[in-house]
């Protein structure tokens, strides 16, 4: 189950309805993974869901839909979509 949703990515996009659903569900599924391993807790547990949380989400499936090869010629590149790791620190926990 994925808690954010296609027409959300749709929406935060601006992508046409003509987009693949199918497509876009796996992105967020890969971005919902990869917010839950980097904050340590699983996120359907959070409830509700913290805004941050949501936007890193949305933030991450787009730039996972737009930049679909693992390099980009001639274009500088970055780990992680401008402030996701900011907005998922507040939510992050730690373990020694």
């Amino acid at each position: 189950m994925t808690i954010v949703t296609t027409a959300e990515l749709k929406a935060h996009s601006n992508l046409s309805d003509d987009e693949s659903d199918a497509l876009l569900t796996q992105k967020i599924a890969a971005a919902e993974d990869w917010c839950a391993g980097y904050i340590g807790a699983a996120l359907a547990d959070l409830d509700p869901l913290p805004a941050g949380i949501r936007e890193a989400i949305l933030r991450i499936a787009a730039d996972l839909y737009e930049n679909r090869e693992a390099t980009v010629i001639g274009a500088g590149g970055s780990t992680l979509p401008f402030g996701v790791s900011d907005l998922l620190a507040p939510h992050r926990t730690w373990t020694f």
